[in-house]
């Protein structure tokens, strides 16, 4: 039974990749998201991460992607083991969803203009150009942009800077709900913390969901109301960054509460948002 009350619910959800040496990624995650929440999800390569994302993005359906083997999922009330192909259109245009390195993946014979609003005309042929470029302009300002890039191809850019336009096209249809996988990386230091601050501004004004996965326990505190932590495809921990980060029973969560207080200069876990 669907539970239509949350954005997200899981249950005993277990995903693999089929083929000879076929492997479960994720294993037996129970996992409820509200309207409105931001969750993290940390955990090194290979944790699950990614293949969660992917699940609750809808994407189940590629050739050699991941499957749902086991338990359930589903996402704004429909679900997602087996999406057919009218629940793959609604959930393409009401979740957004930004894969790992997303930046590489522009269109290179398109302007950042024509990147950010392709998802408007793919959906909408029809679609107003007038309001399209409106919204590209207010995104790409929105990720500390210059509107003057417009108008540049993605081979002209640097790595950040096509990372932050991937992340204003995965906004541009407004999602209920946002998924995003490493968002801040390629982004260089000294811009990082604007982005994700603009991010945090853009949730506040148009009140959507988001799943933000990363490695780094710092961008989950900054950024997320609950974080998850996965080890192997396991859900070890969750619960608020501070939660999480000041009192690890698993060695993996110790060493992220480590590498937090290295990166951060930190003798303590500050309260969270």
């Amino acid at each position: 039974m669907v539970d239509s009350g949350a954005v997200v619910v899981t249950r005993d959800l277990t995903v693999g990749y089929p083929g000879a040496h076929r492997f479960d990624a994720v294993r037996g995650v129970d996992l409820r998201i509200e309207p409105g929440e931001l969750v993290g999800v940390v955990g090194e390569t290979g944790a699950g991460k990614s293949t969660l994302a992917q699940v609750l993005a809808g994407r189940t359906t590629a050739k050699g992607g991941p499957r749902v083997v086991g338990g359930s999922a589903s996402v704004l009330g429909m679900r997602v083991e087996r999406p057919g192909r009218a629940t793959t259109r609604v959930l393409g245009a009401q979740v957004g969803y930004l894969p790992q390195h997303a930046g590489r993946a522009l269109v290179p014979g398109l302007t950042v203009a024509e990147n950010v609003t392709a998802p408007l005309f793919e959906r909408d042929r029809r679609f107003d150009q007038r309001d399209a470029g409106v919204r590209a302009a207010e995104l790409v300002d929105a990720v500390q942009l210059p509107l003057a890039i417009m108008s540049r191809y993605p081979w002209e850019l640097s790595a950040g800077q096509r990372q932050r336009v991937a992340i204003a096209r995965s906004l541009i249809l407004q999602p209920m709900l946002w998924i995003a996988d490493e968002p801040t990386s390629s982004v260089d230091v000294a811009t990082r913390g604007p982005v994700l601050d603009t991010l945090l501004e853009l949730h506040r004004e148009r009140v959507f969901s988001a799943v933000i996965v990363s490695h780094d326990a710092a961008v989950m505190h900054r950024t997320t109301n609950r974080v998850l932590v996965m080890h192997r495809g396991l859900l070890i921990a969750a619960g608020t960054a501070e939660q999480v980060l000041a009192d690890p029973t698993h060695p993996y969560v110790r060493g992220l509460r480590d590498d937090y207080f290295l990166r951060t200069g930190a003798i303590s876990v500050p309260a969270t948002r």
